[in-house]
């Protein structure tokens, strides 16, 4: 089961992903985010323990509507996938990146979303 958790973090809007994004699950991500038609999202991939096509398919779908999507901290799995499929070159990709209330966008590299 995939869930998804909005939080804005130093005016970033962040979804954090827990579970696997897989068909069938891909819907709770494409609930969560759909809500932001036009902006920048940053999607926290450091739970996610498995993605598919599908999950893939829901990733290109957002951004096809407008939502201009940052992954971040994808799992060694999640990576693999995004490797193995090329998506890691159309997907901007961040790890080891830990957010908090107090950090800025641009100390973490997230200021070039919010332009």
């Amino acid at each position: 089961m995939l869930t998804v958790a909005t939080k804005t973090v130093a005016d970033t809007l962040v979804l954090h992903c827990h579970g696997r994004l897989v068909r069938g699950e891909d819907s709770a991500l494409l609930c969560a985010a759909v809500q932001y038609h036009g902006q920048d999202v940053v999607l926290d991939l450091g739970g996610v323990t498995a993605i598919d096509a599908a999950g893939i398919g829901a990733l290109l779908s957002l951004q096809a509507a407008g939502i201009y999507l940052k992954l971040m901290n994808p799992t060694g799995a999640v990576r693999e996938v995004l490797k193995l499929t090329g998506m890691d070159a159309v997907f901007e990709v961040h790890e080891g990146v830990q957010l908090n209330e107090s950090m800025a966008p641009d100390v973490v590299g997230l200021r070039p979303i919010l332009a």
